[in-house]
């Protein structure tokens, strides 16, 4: 199995695209909803974060306060530098045991849903291919102001806010363009789908895992003939 690292920008369109993966019955993976899982109370992140940022950044019932938290890190290199170091490896565990989950149930590929994916870079190692769903930049100003009923402006600082979509889709192996009619996104989404599982990446690391298994199979019964008497 191979890992699909697929990002997007703000209204490029990239939950619709996520929702035809998983209609085609997809394996996918969001990364945003397991790094909110990893910093819940009882979790040794939350209890790390408490620790390095003080009980201000809890709401009452003993949640992060997303937004104080989000102030504090706020043009603070170090200390968002400090929450990374802190939330980072509980969310790479997390991403790993959902991984291998889909893993024992055959699956040849999962999708990480990976907002930051090209930002921070923490994770391309890992991915075996990445996906950039891109659309031009006319399009995704016309389609985030209607969405979420902002002037021109705001849109504008928005979207400046984030790496340009030419620049991801330039990085990522794959791209699909949400340009146009979503019929055209669609078919291109189900070609990559076929794509990707006609593909036998999959096969070194199952094989090695089957060999692995084999292996340890071989030593315990090694083991047990040495331990038991014979009849």
């Amino acid at each position: 199995m191979f890992l699909v690292g697929l990002t997007g920008g703000i209204a490029s369109g990239k939950s619709s695209v996520i929702q035809v993966f998983q209609q085609l019955g997809c394996a996918v993976i969001d990364v945003d909803i397991i790094a909110r899982h990893v910093v819940q109370p009882g979790y040794p992140a939350h209890r790390r974060i408490v620790e390095a940022f003080g009980t201000e950044v809890l709401l009452e019932n003993g949640d992060i306060n997303r937004k104080v938290l989000g102030d504090l890190i706020f043009n603070q290199p170090d200390r968002r530098q400090l929450l990374n170091a802190i939330t980072h490896p509980e969310i790479r565990k997390e991403m790993m045991k959902e991984t291998f989950k889909y893993f024992l149930r055959g699956y040849r590929y999962v999708i990480l849903d990976i907002p930051l994916l090209f930002e921070t870079k923490k994770l391309l190692k890992y991915m075996k291919h990445t996906v950039v769903v891109y659309c031009d930049r006319d399009t995704q100003l016309v389609r985030l102001m209607r969405r979420n009923s902002l002037n021109r402006e705001d849109a504008e600082a928005r979207i400046n806010a984030q790496l340009p979509l030419t620049d991801k889709a330039r990085m990522a192996r794959h791209v699909l363009d949400n340009s146009g009619e979503w019929s055209i996104t669609k078919r291109q989404v189900i070609l990559l789908h076929a794509e990707l599982e006609r593909s036998l990446e999959y096969l070194p690391l199952r094989l090695g895992v089957l060999t692995g298994l084999a292996g340890i199979a071989g030593l315990l019964y090694l083991l047990l003939r040495y331990l038991l008497p014979y009849p």
